[in-house]
């Protein structure tokens, strides 16, 4: 009897996904994964193919490498330095400079940081704000939040999901990190961190179930639910994962045992192919359940790599990149960015709509604010006019073409404090990139230059992408015309900007 009705089950299902009147989204996000973390090659060599590094050899990511044959990977792709504003990004298309929500968000109590703007929006997202799931949700969507949350402080509505459209919640709330990995530890619950503890998982509470996988099981179940009920689904599968504590996946510590790696470095790699089996995982399931042809996957990382296996300002964590996770660097900001159906099908309606090369490789310069107008334009959703959206539709880049129009810019903004770089601005155009500190963290050495009002440093990406030479000395009319760019870019946004002890706010000063 059981197998009668699974059979009829994945027939109903098969039949809804060939009639579907929407595809189904997977947004897949890993958290503190930089474009270096995984054994699929995104930097490219002069002649633009994927070119690997050590780094690339010491991870294994098999489903990443199997996403990637399947569709394009943006070797170009910017996140938000640090976790809340990129999720806050994708959740509504805003730079967070616009937003406002310009660091992560402490959820016991504002972190602005010392000279930090009072009018950031620490509060992150409320009732009532436009959100990617709920314009999805009016469309027809049901929308399922799994995993990390992290978008407003405890005790405010932004501390859970259901708040901001999704139809379910299954282990989101205010924290960043997870109390435990280890079910044995209830991942966190009636354990010293307590307070970081993750919700919703008392079924895994005393097994031997690795947060991932019980993260992985949940949303196979609810995606099941979903087709069962023949709506589609808006999966955000948000990962705790690679976030510290630090603690190793047993099922895959004996892979890195004989690297050179420290203890920790190890333990960050194992979560990192816990990660990458989930994806595949729920790859399988899309398969199983009669889905995949309609199911469009975006995996990405929400800010640069946190490998503990460097400092933020050189190149060990992120090699050859410059920099890791709340750095002015690359490695601060570049991460992995995948977009593949999970079982192409050229016939398939939804993939002639938006088709996605195989194995392909984008060059051009995409950012996480991009996500929400590309999803609306395929889906045909739309939001009031009075939503300002930053991004712009990946649709052109997606088919693996060239957009001239298209412009090669990204704009990163942290006025804030006690995280790594503090107080700084990046603005890149073109080829150019300048990064502005209104208060210097660093001493004014090894080639920064001292201005009134701060340090700058200009690089020129194309000859130099890893960031050793700074041309701020050299090329003052670069430096004032990226810097005229920078402080027009973050008037656009309405941005805030640190202050002095007097309550004066610290704009850029153009040299």
């Amino acid at each position: 009897m059981k197998s009668l009705l699974v059979a009829l089950f994945l027939a109903v299902a098969v039949s809804a996904s060939a009639d579907s009147k929407l595809p189904n989204i997977m947004v897949f996000l890993a958290d503190d994964m930089g474009v270096m973390d995984t054994s699929v090659p995104f930097l490219t060599d002069e002649n633009g193919e994927p070119k690997k590094y050590p780094l690339n050899n010491f991870y294994r990511t098999p489903s990443l490498e199997r996403l990637a044959v399947q569709g394009i990977r943006f070797n170009q792709f910017y996140a938000m330095s640090v976790c809340s504003p990129t999720r806050i990004s994708i959740m509504t298309g805003q730079n967070a400079a616009r937003h406002r929500a310009t660091n992560w968000i402490n959820p016991w109590g504002n972190n602005a940081g010392e000279n930090g703007p009072p009018n950031w929006d620490w509060e992150g997202l409320s009732f009532g704000d436009l959100t990617l799931p709920g314009v999805l949700k009016e469309s027809g969507y049901r929308t399922i939040h799994v995993g990390k949350g992290h978008f407003g402080p405890k005790d405010f509505p932004g501390a859970d999901p259901a708040n901001l459209g999704f139809d379910v919640n299954i282990a989101g709330r205010s924290v960043g990190a997870p109390g435990s990995y280890f079910g044995e530890l209830n991942y966190g619950n009636g354990t010293k961190r307590e307070r970081s503890a993750v919700p919703h998982l008392e079924t895994y509470h005393g097994t031997k179930t690795f947060l991932s996988e019980a993260l992985t099981i949940e949303a196979q179940k609810s995606v099941e639910q979903t087709v069962a009920l023949g709506s589609p689904f808006y999966l955000y599968f948000s990962h705790y994962a690679v976030h510290s504590p630090f603690e190793s996946d047993p099922r895959f510590a004996a892979h890195y045992e004989d690297s050179d790696k420290p203890k920790n470095g190890k333990a960050f790699a194992t979560l990192i192919e816990g990660m990458d089996k989930s994806l595949g995982d729920m790859l399988d399931a899309f398969e199983k359940l009669g889905v995949a042809e309609d199911t469009l996957v975006f995996f990405l990382g929400d800010n640069g790599s946190d490998a503990p296996i460097g400092d933020q300002h050189d190149v060990a964590c992120s090699a050859p990149l410059r920099g890791k996770k709340g750095a002015h660097y690359e490695g601060g900001m570049r991460v992995p960015f995948i977009a593949a159906w999970a079982k192409p099908n050229a016939e398939n309606k939804w993939q002639k709509k938006l088709p996605i090369p195989q194995g392909a490789i984008q060059g051009q310069v995409a950012s996480v604010c991009d996500l929400f107008p590309t999803l609306l334009k395929l889906t045909g959703a739309e939001a009031p006019v009075e939503h300002r959206v930053d991004g712009k539709p990946l649709q052109t880049l997606l088919s693996g073409e060239a957009d001239a129009k298209r412009p090669e810019q990204f704009l990163m903004h942290y006025p804030h404090g006690k995280h790594r770089s503090n107080y700084w601005t990046s603005w890149r155009d073109g080829d150019w990139k300048v990064i502005y500190h209104a208060l210097p963290d660093i001493p004014t050495t090894g080639g920064l230059i001292q201005f009134e009002g701060g340090n700058y440093q200009l690089f020129n990406l194309a000859e130099d992408p890893y960031e050793q030479k700074n041309l701020a000395d050299s090329n003052p009319e670069d430096l004032q015309r990226m810097m005229v760019g920078l402080t027009s870019q973050l008037q656009l946004h309405e941005a805030v900007y640190p202050i002095d002890a007097a309550g004066n706010e610290l704009k850029p000063v153009v040299p």
